[in-house]
């Protein structure tokens, strides 16, 4: 497709969920304020849209890799990535016509679904996968086949409402909250916008917000693995879809091209010597080059600082860590955090803006404590673009990745600290005092709206209208293990706390308890106990 063409479609996209999310925000599967869904949709969209505004890119082709690449850096939250990779694998389809039939866009959204899948390493039914997965099977219905893209597409959305409607019926937490799954009815609303603007028909007026995505330090090809190899296998009747297959488990970055004659190779990679091995297997090699891409990028930055050959790495190890709230953010910087990200539940960071405080980090390696369930996944695709060596420690909350950080030193190995911060999150149990947004009954726990909550790793245990009687038993609950240390990190709405801990520390007169202002909105106390 032409871009222009496809720039209309962009934007149409992300006007129509526009127009819809705030409802898609208001679809929360907790009680609470857990994640924006569709801000999250909203922004990864937008910088796609932002990126074909600037596109000079000719051709279908270019145009659906340009499109790929910018919902991959913008994705936000676990509904960005994984939407991110629908928006891949539908573009790889759509890229190869200018004008795309019922039969085209029918390959597309089953690409579009097989990446999304792929992408999630364990597929739940009842999200916005089975809401992809089912406008795929619709598409491929042979009456489809000749109908126009306006009716293919108005076909599909049908089917993604009523795909849409049944989630509840899938997943216990959707049910007992009354609601749909966010991500699915983001999804619809993406495609319904594509449905209305082929078809000519009118969008909803609205004006999207504008924000910043950070996306100047973002660079191509960049790895995680070590060594840049390259080279050429040369033989008879080389079979290259088996030895992309072998190799696809050494690293990334891959290309496997040629023909039966000669393939060229292209990997990064830990192991240039596994991946010569398989090619000897095959064939003759020859042609091989090895670079070592850290070493490139540390000499790199020293040119950029004016100090040739010299690296700026000063620290072992470095952290970038997110979270919300001043008091959070101060806490983790003084406990050893190069950079603290603004982000959490109610606005999660994308991936563009890990990378760029990751190649920010003067260390030799940086570990990434996202600190939100719902930001791990746009961590890990961060690292996979970093141009610095970065890894994931998969802290799922603010006082979880707390725990972690009690135990980083910045003198010590990349290895050290992310085995002594992974056995903190192994033996730390967390426990969350929020404020209820609607009346509902989860994991047992009759909730009225108004009240607090009490939850422990995440599991509803109680609710009372008094904040001391809910923290105190969540706290019971934590300890009940004879753990000796609870960490209180305090909220910006709590009320005073000074008799809570007080009674905190008669109550379990064995265990240190430690209070932080961590001022974080929604949750007037977090808490983590080892």
């Amino acid at each position: 497709m032409e871009l222009e063409a496809v720039r209309r479609l962009a934007r149409a996209a992300l006007q129509n969920l526009e127009a819809h999310r705030q409802r898609i925000d208001d679809l929360n599967v907790y009680p609470v304020p857990d994640g924006d869904t569709g801000t999250n949709l909203a922004l990864t969209v937008r910088s796609a849209v932002e990126a074909l505004e600037a596109s000079t890119a000719e051709g279908s082709a270019a145009v659906a890799k340009e499109l790929s690449r910018a919902a991959l850096l913008g994705a936000r939250g676990n509904s960005g990535v994984i939407f991110s990779q629908v928006a891949r694998g539908f573009a790889d389809v759509v890229g190869e016509t200018d004008a795309p039939t019922a039969a085209d866009l029918a390959r597309a959204f089953r690409a579009g679904s097989d990446a999304a899948y792929r992408a999630v390493r364990n597929p739940v039914e009842g999200t916005m996968l089975t809401v992809i997965r089912e406008m795929a099977e619709e598409g491929e219905r042979p009456e489809h086949a000749e109908l126009s893209p306006a009716d293919f597409l108005r076909a599909v959305v049908i089917c993604g409402e009523d795909a849409l409607a049944r989630t509840p019926e899938m997943l216990d937490v959707l049910r007992e909250a009354g609601v749909v799954d966010a991500g699915g009815a983001g999804l619809v609303e993406i495609v319904r916008g594509l449905a209305l603007a082929t078809a000519g028909e009118p969008l909803p007026e609205v004006s999207p917000e504008t924000a910043p995505l950070g996306l100047e330090a973002i660079h191509l090809e960049l790895s995680r693995y070590r060594y840049c190899t390259g080279f050429v296998v040369e033989g008879d009747g080389l079979d290259l879809n088996g030895l992309e297959s072998s190799l696809e488990r050494l690293g990334d970055s891959l290309l496997v091209v040629g023909d039966e004659s000669a393939i060229k190779v292209h990997l990064h990679t830990d192991d240039p010597g596994a991946a010569l091995s398989v090619a000897t297997a095959m064939g003759v090699i020859g042609r091989v080059e090895i670079a070592d891409m850290h070493a490139q990028t540390f000499e790199r930055e020293g040119r950029l600082l004016g100090a040739p050959g010299a690296s700026v790495a000063t620290l072992e190890t470095g952290v970038v860590a997110v979270c919300q709230g001043e008091g959070n953010r101060r806490l983790f910087k003084e406990l050893g955090a190069t950079t603290v990200i603004e982000g959490g539940q109610t606005m999660n960071p994308s991936a563009a803006e890990i990378v760029e405080a990751i190649d920010a980090t003067p260390a030799a390696e940086v570990i990434v404590l996202p600190n939100n369930s719902n930001v791990i996944s746009t961590a890990e695709q961060a690292i996979a673009l970093a141009s610095r060596p970065a890894r994931v420690v998969p802290s799922r909350s603010v006082q979880a990745g707390f725990a972690a950080i009690v135990r980083f030193l910045s003198t010590s190995s990349p290895d050290e600290n992310e085995a002594a911060m992974l056995d903190a999150l192994a033996s730390a149990v967390t426990g969350e005092v929020t404020v209820a947004s609607r009346d509902t009954t989860l994991d047992g726990v009759s909730i009225r709206k108004g009240a607090y909550l009490g939850l422990v790793d995440g599991t509803a245990v109680t609710s009372d209208e008094d904040i001391d009687t809910v923290a105190i038993e969540v706290v019971a609950r934590l300890l009940n293990d004879g753990r000796a240390w609870l960490g209180v990190l305090v909220g910006a709405d709590a009320p005073p706390t000074d008799n809570l801990i007080e009674t905190i520390r008669t109550a379990h007169p064995g265990v240190d308890v430690e209070r932080y202002d961590g001022d974080q909105p929604h949750y007037p106390l977090l808490m983590v106990a080892e």
